[in-house]
């Protein structure tokens, strides 16, 4: 088998480098997970964490007004649309990293898109009316992630690509609810219209925590659901190469953990923004790794 140009090409390990920086830097969860795949697979993880950083970046540019930014996205598409077919239009690390990995994995460019359609739809404020936009939304941003990891990583059933899209919905919602109150001061409210109508509060009454039961009621249905799409994807963990198992199993362990101290007391993401310390992440990550490729 050929050596990985990720991995063996000096210009492609520099700007894998840069991308692993920023992994490193920006990924928070992620990286204590991606740091358990191995080589070349970590390789490319870092690449599509700094691609995805980029997008992130350009939606949330606050210097810029939402008609800029949405002209930087579809430069931003078209770019990428030459990196998945292995082409560098533009010369930085991310898109030299990007195109090394698209020669190597067989992607598909509509995960690359649909990630892109999300973040078009979140440079205007919006407002989600029930759970069908809310999926959607969820499939678009982090679902469409999942099922690039399980590309690189590699799977042996063909359900796995669609229980990574339950896998994404899971962690979604899960940092929808880390975010809440942020998301909402900038006008961006992910839980649907349909349930604060059913519970009788409005976001800002949220924001202050104003009817505890009620607010409570609210976030316990989206807790709930998150709960529901974890055990719903539990197969995924035993479908992908058995070399790359760990990382999935810290990943979701680390987002199943911040679920469960949000369940614990929801009125805590009107307070604060729920975390992992880095030492329970880093137990996560240790355990994950003893255990290995088993199921």
């Amino acid at each position: 088998m050929n050596a990985s140009a990720l991995t063996s090409d000096p210009q492609i390990r520099r700007a894998v480098a840069d991308c692993r920086d920023i992994t490193r830097n920006r990924a928070g969860n992620f990286y204590w997970g991606l740091r358990l795949t191995p080589e070349p697979q970590r390789s490319a993880m870092y690449a599509i964490y700094a691609w995805m950083r980029e997008a992130d970046d350009i939606a949330d540019d606050a210097n810029t007004d939402s008609a800029q930014r949405t002209a930087r996205v579809w430069a931003f598409r078209a770019a990428t649309d030459e990196a998945l077919a292995g082409r560098c239009a533009h010369d930085s690390s991310v898109w030299r990293a990007l195109a090394a990995v698209a020669r190597e994995y067989t992607l598909d460019a509509h995960d690359f898109h649909a990630m892109l359609d999300g973040q078009i739809a979140d440079l205007v404020p919006r407002r989600l009316q029930d759970w069908i936009e809310l999926r959607t939304y969820c499939t678009q941003v982090a679902s469409t992630v999942g099922c690039v990891c399980v590309r690189i990583w590699g799977y042996d059933h063909p359900a796995a690509i669609a229980l990574a899209v339950d896998r994404g919905i899971a962690f979604q919602l899960t940092n929808i609810l880390r975010d809440i109150v942020e998301d909402i001061a900038r006008d961006r409210v992910y839980l649907p219209a349909s349930e604060f109508a059913r519970v009788g509060v409005t976001p800002e009454e949220l924001c202050r925590w104003s009817n505890p039961a009620a607010c409570a009621d609210l976030l316990g249905q989206t807790i709930a659901l998150a709960r529901e799409h974890f055990v719903r994807s539990a197969p995924l963990d035993g479908m992908i190469t058995p070399a790359c198992r760990p990382t999935l199993r810290a990943m979701t362990e680390i987002y199943r953990q911040l679920l469960e101290q949000i369940a614990r007391d929801p009125s805590r993401v009107v307070r604060e923004r729920v975390a992992l310390s880095t030492l329970r992440k880093v137990l996560i990550g240790l355990r994950a790794k003893t255990l290995g490729g088993g199921a």
